[in-house]
């Protein structure tokens, strides 16, 4: 047997070509959209493509079921439905089905799959980081046996304690969730495979953020401190790029991309992984920070705050700390009087901001508060700057070891 798994870092999802070399028949478990890599594979290894399974609804980025359909005339076949279990209301986000998805869950892990021998490997679809479960492991292969002894998820529990562990301390679920679900319910426009975008002069870019398209300035987070175009949003190539960008812009919304050279590309395929196709062209800028000179008057740094500073402000109750971590990351601690608004859920809920003083913004080690300061600056807030070091920073100055 042929057993290949895709991991992608900046969703945290899993996919996988498994074949039979003496038939030469294969299936793809949880395809993403550019499906070029599976087709390549299953070429080298003499394999057919003959159907396609999603393990469930997804709702964190758009399946490439459709691609394959379309290369190979698979057949398309879904589930009824490591580290943990995963999360029961994406699909029918606040729908009061939530619970009886929790229940069958409990169905599923205890009847079905703790009954299985303790030598059957285990692949998930998901690893650490994502939004699809509070307590994901960084392993990509485990075995029933490993999550028998170690998941907290399937250990001997009422059906009702399931229910509340499950439910309870979930990230907060981006916007764009609910709308990849529904596409993956739907017959939707396919990915072009040989699509590309193309370089913008500055004169386009000016005049796309005089109109209000959302620009991610894709570098990282020191370069954008450095400089950067006023209006535009970071999100790093560096981390979370794909789930990040469907915080800060809607699905299907114009894009203008700013990358390191060689990245723009990329990028735009992470984007379009999610559903957002709609990338209208790039701009690059190396790691020197320069700009063209025509866009210099549009050009500014990001302010960022100290710890020591952030206490003075404090001090004074002459700032306003929002603290966009995840409500599962705020169990471990918190900075007194910080305002909670998850990063999923800022662009959203933009007017529980507090205004009227400085406003600093916090993550755990810095690389989402700057997506999310600068956010607030393209929405028109003043005076937005981060915590360098984040929640961590503030710890180690302040919690007894």
């Amino acid at each position: 047997m042929i057993l290949e798994q895709y991991y992608i870092e900046c969703l945290s999802h899993a996919s996988y070509l498994i074949g039979d070399e003496g038939t030469g028949r294969a299936v793809v478990v949880d395809p993403r959209r550019d499906v070029t890599e599976y087709l390549d594979d299953a070429a080298r290894h003499g394999l057919r493509i003959e159907g396609v399974i999603n393990t469930h609804f997804h709702a964190d980025f758009v399946s490439g079921h459709l691609e394959l359909l379309e290369a190979t005339g698979a057949w398309i076949g879904f589930g009824e439905f490591i580290g943990d279990v995963g999360r029961p209301d994406l699909v029918n986000l606040g729908d009061s089905s939530t619970e009886d998805l929790a229940r069958a869950m409990y169905h599923t892990v205890h009847e079905k799959l703790l009954t299985l021998p303790d030598a059957v490997t285990v692949l998930p679809a998901h690893g650490a980081g994502s939004s699809c479960g509070k307590n994901l492991s960084t392993e990509l292969t485990s075995t029933i046996g490993e999550q028998r002894v170690s998941n907290p998820s399937v250990q001997p529990m009422s059906e009702e304690a399931f229910v509340a562990l499950v439910t309870e301390g979930q990230p907060a679920a981006p916007a764009y969730f609910s709308v990849d679900a529904g596409l993956n319910k739907s017959v939707h426009p396919l990915l072009d495979r040989g699509r590309t975008i193309p370089e913008l002069s500055p004169a386009r870019v000016r005049a796309e953020l005089a109109a209000g398209t959302r620009v991610l300035d894709a570098r990282g987070v020191d370069d954008f401190a450095a400089g950067h175009l006023r209006g535009s949003v970071n999100v790093g190539f560096d981390g979370r790029f794909a789930e990040t960008g469907g915080m800060v812009a809607e699905v299907g919304e114009k894009i203008v991309l700013i990358t390191y050279p060689g990245e723009e590309q990329d990028a735009a395929v992470r984007l379009a992984r999610i559903g957002s196709d709609n990338a209208a062209g790039y701009l690059t800028v190396d790691h020197d920070g320069v700009f063209p000179a025509e866009l210099a008057d549009l050009l500014q740094t990001a302010p960022r705050t100290t710890v020591a500073q952030l206490d003075e402000l404090l001090a004074a109750d002459a700032v306003t700390l929002v603290d966009i971590r995840n409500p599962g990351e705020r169990e471990f601690g918190v900075i007194p009087g910080a305002v909670p608004i998850p990063l999923a859920q800022l662009r959203t809920r933009l007017g529980q901001v507090p205004t009227g003083k400085p406003i600093v913004v916090h993550c755990a080690g810095g690389w989402r508060s700057s997506v999310a300061a600068s956010l607030l600056r393209a929405q028109g807030f003043d005076n937005v700057s981060d915590l360098l070091g984040g929640y961590n920073a503030w710890a180690e100055a302040h919690v007894p070891a």
